[in-house]
C-alpha cells in the first residue's frame, strides 16, 4: 500500500553557528589538503564538524567525509535552489559544533560574467567568513594588490583572513604577511612553506579516491599535522564564531515536497570502484522507504533478491580486468535486467553494463546489457554541468521535464547496434553519448552519463522507487 509520510528533515535554525569557508584564486591552490587538515585537526580537538563542499565534487568530499567522520554534503548553486542549499545545510549541520565548507574553482568564477553559482556568491547565501588560500610562489607585495583586488570586487563578501601556500622562507612570508595585513586590514592566519611530499596523490584532475588509498590515514594524519604547524587554529577558530546570522532561512528543509513511501528493497553496487553517490541520493531512497541492500562488483557471485538496482559512478577502469573476471555476477546482471528488473546507472554504472571497457590496447569483456563499447581516453569526453530534455516515454522522469546535472568521465562510448536501445534525453547543456542524446533506455534500464543530485532534484527518487513498486506488485501477481 502506497502512504504519504511527512519530510525527513526538521532542523532548529543553526544561522548563528560558527562556520568557515575555505577558497583560492583557482583550483588547484592546495585548499583541499588545507581544508583536510583543518577539519581532522579540529575533530582531534573535540570539536563535531560538519563538512560541505561546494559544486558537484564526489572525490574530495568523501575525503572530507573520511576527515570529519560524518558525511559531506554537496551545496551547489546550479543543480539547487538557494531555498534548498540553506535547508541542506540547515538540515546536515545539526548536532555539529563548527560549520565547514570547501569553495571550488577560483572564488568569483562562475558561469557567467556575474559569477553566477560562484562560490562567493554561496558564501554570501549562508553569510559566512571566507579564508583565501594564496599561492604565493615567486610573488611578495602584489599578493596584497590581489587580496585588495578580491574585496573591492565585491564589498558585500566577508573576506576575513588570508592563508599562504607555497612559501618559499622567512623573508618572503614576512613581506606578504606585512602587506596584506597593512594594506587590506585582514589577518595572515597561516603560512604554508613548499612542501617536499604530497601524500595526496591525484587522478583525473583530483584526489585519488579514499576508498583505495592503504595508506588514508597516514594521509589524513599528515595533512593535520601540516595545519597544526604552520596555522593559527584558534584565530580561524575566533573568525568562525564571528560568523553572521544567516537570514531569509527557515529551519525546516524538505528534500521532497511530497513523497510517497513504498515497501521496496533496492540494491546498490557500493565498492571500492562504484561509490559515487551523493548522500541526498540516498537518503532520498530511505525517505521513500526503501531497504537499501549493498552489493559488491567484485565478490559478490550473484544478486539477491531486489526490486530494484542502483549503479553510480566510479573507476570501474582501475580494476577492470577483476570486473570483468566476475563473470557469474554479470551474467546475473545481465539475465535480471532482461527480465526487467529496474536499474538505474550512472557513468561508471553506464560503463559497466556496455559490452567492453577498452584501456590501450587491452579489452575487458563487461556486462553486455547496454551494445556500447568504452574506450579510456587521454583527456575528458565530458566535463561540466548538463542540462537534459526529457524527450521520450522512459520509467523514471515524465516527458518535457528539464533536468540538470553534472557530468566528468574519460571514456568515448561507441554503439554497436542502435535498434536495441533508445534515447530518453537531449542534451541542451553538455556531451552526454554523442553530444545531443544522453540516457539509454533498455526494458526498465536506464543509464547515463549524467549525475543528478536528489537535493535540488525530486523526480528521481520518486520515479526510481516507485517502478521498484511496481515491478514487486507485478512480479507478486505472476507469482
Amino acid at each position: 500500500m502506497i502512504t504519504k509520510i511527512k519530510p525527513i528533515y526538521s532542523a532548529q535554525t543553526v544561522s548563528l553557528r560558527p562556520r568557515i569557508l575555505i577558497t583560492a584564486l583557482r583550483g588547484g591552490a592546495g585548499k583541499t589538503i588545507i581544508s583536510l587538515g583543518l577539519i581532522s585537526a579540529w575533530r582531534e580537538m573535540g570539536y563535531l564538524i560538519a563538512p560541505f563542499k561546494k559544486g558537484p565534487d564526489f572525490i574530495d568530499a568523501g575525503w572530507h567525509s573520511f576527515a570529519a567522520g560524518r558525511d559531506c554534503h554537496n551545496l551547489d548553486p546550479f543543480l539547487m535552489n538557494p531555498k534548498q542549499m540553506t535547508g541542506s545545510f540547515i538540515s546536515h549541520s545539526k548536532g555539529a559544533d563548527i560549520l565547514f565548507i570547501e569553495g571550488n574553482r577560483g572564488l568569483y568564477d562562475g558561469m557567467d560574467i556575474e559569477g553566477k553559482y560562484s562560490t562567493a556568491e554561496l558564501a554570501k547565501l549562508l553569510n559566512t567568513p571566507v579564508l583565501i588560500v594564496l599561492d604565493v610562489t615567486m610573488s611578495t607585495r602584489t599578493m596584497a594588490a590581489v587580496i585588495k583586488g578580491c574585496q573591492v570586487f565585491d564589498p558585500d563578501l566577508h573576506i576575513a583572513g588570508v592563508i599562504l601556500n607555497h612559501v618559499a622562507g622567512k623573508r618572503q612570508e614576512n613581506l606578504i604577511k606585512e602587506a596584506i595585513e597593512g594594506r587590506c586590514s585582514v589577518p595572515v592566519v597561516g603560512s604554508i612553506p613548499k612542501l617536499k611530499e604530497n601524500l595526496f596523490p591525484e587522478r583525473h584532475m583530483g584526489l585519488v579516491p579514499f576508498q583505495e588509498r592503504d595508506v588514508a590515514e597516514k594521509a589524513i594524519q599528515w595533512a593535520k599535522q601540516v595545519v597544526r604547524d604552520n596555522l593559527a587554529l584558534d584565530v580561524i577558530l575566533d573568525i568562525a564564531t564571528k560568523a553572521g546570522k544567516i537570514t531569509g532561512c527557515n529551519s525546516q528543509y524538505e528534500q521532497c515536497t511530497t513523497t510517497d513511501s513504498f515497501n521496496i528493497k533496492i540494491g546498490i553496487i557500493m565498492d571500492s570502484l562504484f561509490w559515487f553517490y551523493y548522500p541526498e541520493n540516498i537518503q532520498a531512497l530511505k525517505q521513500h522507504g526503501a531497504q537499501l541492500v549493498e552489493i559488491n562488483s567484485l565478490s559478490d557471485k550473484t544478486l539477491p533478491l531486489l526490486d530494484a538496482l542502483y549503479i553510480g559512478g566510479g573507476f570501474p577502469e582501475t580494476k577492470a580486468k577483476a570486473l570483468a573476471d566476475n563473470l557469474s555476477f554479470k551474467l546475473d546482471l545481465k539475465r535480471a535486467i532482461e527480465t526487467g528488473l529496474p536499474v538505474y546507472a550512472e557513468c561508471g554504472g553506464l560503463m559497466y553494463l556496455g559490452n567492453s571497457l577498452i584501456i590501450g590496447h587491452q579489452s575487458f569483456p563487461m556486462v553486455g546489457a547496454l551494445p556500447l563499447d568504452f574506450v579510456l581516453k587521454e583527456k575528458p569526453q565530458g566535463h561540466g554541468y548538463t542540462v537534459l530534455e526529457v524527450i521520450r516515454e522512459n520509467p523514471y522522469f515524465p516527458v518535457d521535464k528539464v533536468l540538470r546535472g553534472h557530468e566528468f568521465h574519460y571514456s568515448k562510448p561507441y554503439l554497436t547496434n542502435e535498434k536495441e536501445i533508445s534515447f530518453a534525453f537531449n542534451v541542451k547543456r553538455g556531451h552526454g553519448i554523442d553530444q545531443s542524446r544522453d540516457g539509454i533506455c533498455k526494458k526498465n534500464l536506464l543509464a547515463t552519463y549524467t549525475h543528478l543530485h536528489a537535493g535540488g532534484n525530486n523526480l528521481w527518487a520518486n520515479g526510481f522507487c516507485r517502478m521498484a513498486y511496481e515491478f514487486k506488485r507485478n512480479n507478486k501477481k505472476t507469482s
